[in-house]
């Protein structure tokens, strides 16, 4: 008896679609182009765990049921390998990342290799390539022309594990996403591009683009749209204003005093000689703090005067100046008009220092002493001409007071900040910019990209906040472009968000080395069709690519400027109940089950686990029904006599037509998991039918390929059937086929299963209950009792209650 040797099977059928190219894709002369890509993986690591495998399968087995479709697919795959966490591994493992990351690919490649996936490898992507990152740097430089990349001094997060500055996406809640290490404010000068001239784009698209609506509300919070106005509070004494951003311009009667951030620019011009010592003081300490720390609501209130005052706008009061680190110079403009009798951080701020406390909105008693601050809706009171308004009605109205007296306008308010795109890493693509005495800040000429990462010995950071590239004077030290006297070159290294903001548009473009990519290809395979992925980069990668694309659609180079047509978010996979990390000895090694089980076997079992878009539990125990199901499958294939003739048995046709349906419907919506056990349902009607038909197992194979490439390939073989399965066009369905000419009626009494009755679908309840009381079976226990009661399912039983 021959059993299903996966090993063997694998080897042949990898060797047969590798010689002869059978997932290479025409790029050029491919007439129904469909691009199916996933998140390429970064190899900060020995080899892939098996949430990489889980990711990749459920996208490849999208793509091989598009391609039976009649689609001419392109998958390519590509390894995202420069980057911190990469950087990082390479110094736990005390190897040098150019000579460790080439050894992860290589793992990697041979491991994504065994898992049967349409992985067009002509077309690969290696970040860390001079070939590819030479366009990195080019995409840099073309967004500093346009205006988008810029310079500037400005308080930024400080990852003290990392050694580097985090993009505000990368310190979400104060940690660094990366290594959880709390995050610390530094000052520094930094390059940043400007994504915020994009957040009305970026949040409008997201009523039309066809992603996961997880993925999409993520975005939409992220990017905080807040509606309210600008008011202007003039300094006394002082010939400049202090700017803030409300939310709540029908509190402006109750602003009793203002707060600045510690690093609001205005800082050091107003504070009074008197104060300035201890301002200054205070400053200093708050820049130790975390922003954790800062916006923590449950920390007590600090705060110092800095003698200085402000105009009310709206009643002419003169109101303090106070310095406090609850306010985040990086939302709003850094200033705030404290309300404390309707804001509770600035009643327990006022109280605490002794401050006016004025109430101007009250639901009921407005002379009733506030033991907490209102923050609800109600009457304006002490608000002058606005007296006896109601508070929502009245914000749309007091703005419109504002700007008639030029103190205030209407603005739409975002949380998203710029890009902070400078790291003080080493292995990165380097920052392509030269400073120049005479010239200033120089971008690098094309015609000198790639500029070449130098290998350096000792490339560890070491906390100074300066990149270990500044330790090589020969990389350093350069020829300014324009007037050619001497410069320095930037030493700071890109995000690698960057490299990963774009890799899409370079896939079709692979081999071509003298333009970013071709624009014929382009215009022809993007935006791509289906994007799949992990929700974890909602607001980091996602964001960053819709960024970079409507920046180059903007700068004429595609016509398009959302870089996916479909996304969809996977989900993510726990073991034994928990979930999966080295600390708890958990983590899934897939090679020692694609080894044991073989890899159609593993794809499906981590399709079984659950919705793909929801995830699942690993069980060490579940995989074995998955391989038992396909050793059924191989037996029945190699061990039935089968007959040639047309398939006219009616039931046997409803079963293949229903389940092809059922199969059919389930991938186009991902619901793998349902898919898989209607193929194992389908089986056993197969396996229990009387006759064998050779057809309906070549309908069962060409439903189960996406799923299990391999065996199905072999035994479409063995079945004299021509070609390669997944060339073969998709089986259709016939929908007069599906309905049954009678299904059963399950008939039970007093909830006990007693008869069944054969009737025609949708039969009504008058119509089962005549033929259930027809039944002896059934007329022997109601015949007894008194019949008080009966229950009818539509299309499945009627539950007949009986007396007794």
């Amino acid at each position: 008896m021959e059993k299903f040797e996966h090993r063997s099977i694998e080897t042949k059928w990898t060797q047969h679609w590798t010689e002869t190219g059978t997932f290479r894709t025409d790029l050029r002369t491919a007439p129904k182009p469909y691009y199916n890509l996933m998140m390429f993986p970064y190899p900060s690591a020995e080899g892939l765990h098996v949430g990489n495998v889980f990711a990749f399968v459920g996208s490849d087995i999208h793509a091989r049921f598009m391609r039976s479709c009649g689609y001419d697919v392109f998958e390519p795959m590509g390894f995202d390998a420069f980057g911190i966490h990469s950087e990082n591994f390479a110094i736990k493992t005390d190897t040098h990342p150019s000579e460790l990351i080439p050894s992860n690919v290589r793992n990697f490649t041979a491991q994504l290799q065994r898992l049967g996936a349409m992985f067009d490898w002509s077309h690969q992507v290696n970040t860390t390539d001079p070939a590819y990152y030479k366009w990195t740097q080019w995409l840099f430089i073309r967004l500093f022309n346009a205006g988008l990349a810029y310079q500037k001094d400005a308080p930024v997060n400080w990852c003290p594990s990392c050694n580097t500055v985090l993009a505000a996406e990368q310190a979400e809640n104060g940690e660094c996403e990366r290594c959880g290490s709390v995050v610390e404010q530094r000052n520094m000068r930094q390059w940043f591009f400007r994504i915020t001239a994009y957040t009305q784009r970026l949040l409008d698209n997201l009523s039309w683009i066809d992603w996961s609506d997880i993925t999409k509300n993520a975005q939409e919070r992220w990017m905080g749209q807040s509606e309210g106005a600008e008011v202007d509070f003039p300094l006394v004494g002082h010939p400049d204003k202090l700017r803030v951003f409300t939310t709540r311009p029908d509190t402006l009667w109750g602003a009793t005093y203002m707060v600045l951030a510690p690093e609001h620019p205005l800082m050091a011009e107003i504070v009074v000689p008197d104060c300035r010592a201890e301002v200054e003081a205070y400053v200093q300490s708050s820049g130790r703090k975390s922003t954790v720390e800062r916006e923590d609501a449950t920390q007590a209130k600090t705060g110092v005067f800095t003698g200085a005052y402000a105009v009310n706008p709206v009643n002419g009061k003169h109101i303090p100046v106070w310095v406090s680190d609850y306010v985040l110079i990086t939302y709003g403009t850094g200033a705030i008009m404290a309300v404390p009798a309707h804001d509770a951080r600035d009643f327990e701020f006022a109280v605490k220092f002794g401050l006016s406390i004025v109430r101007v909105i009250a639901d009921s008693d407005a002379d009733a002493p506030l033991s907490e601050a209102f923050v609800g809706e109600g009457t304006m009171v002490n608000s002058g001409l606005f007296d006896g308004v109601n508070s929502t009605e009245a914000k749309t109205r007091v703005i419109d007071y504002l700007e008639e007296r030029g103190v205030g306008t209407r603005k739409i308010n975002y949380r998203l900040r710029d890009w902070c795109i400078s790291r003080q890493r080493y292995w990165g693509p380097q920052i392509p910019m030269i400073y120049c005495a005479a010239c200033g800040v120089v971008p690098t000429p094309d015609e000198q990209l790639p500029v070449v990462l130098p290998y350096l010995k000792d490339f560890k950071p070491d906390g100074s906040g300066k990149s270990p590239l500044g330790r090589d004077p020969a990389f350093v030290k350069t020829t300014c472009p324009t007037c050619g006297g001497p410069a320095e070159r930037e030493t700071d290294v890109n995000d690698n968000f960057l490299d990963s903001a774009w890799y899409f548009f370079r896939y079709p473009s692979a081999d071509c080395n003298d333009v970013v990519f071709d624009l014929e290809l382009t215009e022809k395979w993007l935006p791509v069709n289906m994007y799949i992925g992990g929700n974890e980069h909602a607001v980091l990668h996602l964001m960053y690519t819709r960024f970079i694309t409507m920046a180059l659609k903007d700068m004429g180079l595609v016509s398009f400027e959302e870089p996916f047509q479909k996304f969809r978010a996977h989900g993510l996979l726990i073991k034994d109940g928990a979930k999966m990390s080295k600390s708890k000895g958990n983590v899934v090694n897939p090679d020692q089950y694609l080894e044991a089980y073989g890899a159609d076997t593993f794809r499906t079992y981590l399709m079984f686990l659950g919705p793909y878009q929801e995830g699942g539990d690993f069980r060490d125990s579940g995989i074995n029904g998955v391989r038992r199901f396909y050793d059924r499958l191989w037996r029945y294939g190699t061990q039935t006599a089968f007959s040639d003739a047309q398939i006219t048995d009616r039931r046997l046709l409803t079963l293949l037509h229903r389940k092809t349906k059922d199969v059919t419907e389930d991938l186009q919506t991902l619901q793998y998991n349902t898919a898989i056990a209607r193929l194992m349902e389908l089986l056993n009607g197969l396996q229990d039918h009387e006759t064998h038909h050779r057809a309906a197992l070549v309908r069962l194979l060409q439903l189960a390929s996406p799923f299990a490439p391999f065996i199905t390939q072999e035994l479409w073989s063995r079945m004299g059937e021509k070609g390669l399965i997944c060339d073969a066009a998709w089986p259709a369905y016939d929908e007069t086929l599906i309905v049954e000419e009678t299904i059963p009626y399950v008939v039970q009494i007093n909830g006990k299963v007693r008869d069944q009755v054969l009737l025609p679908p949708n039969a009504d309840q008058q119509r089962v209950e005549q033929a259930a009381f027809a039944s002896e079976r059934v007329r022997s226990w109601t015949e007894t009792g008194e019949v008080i009661k009966v229950i009818f399912v539509p299309n499945r039983l009627l539950n007949i209650v009986v007396k007794g």
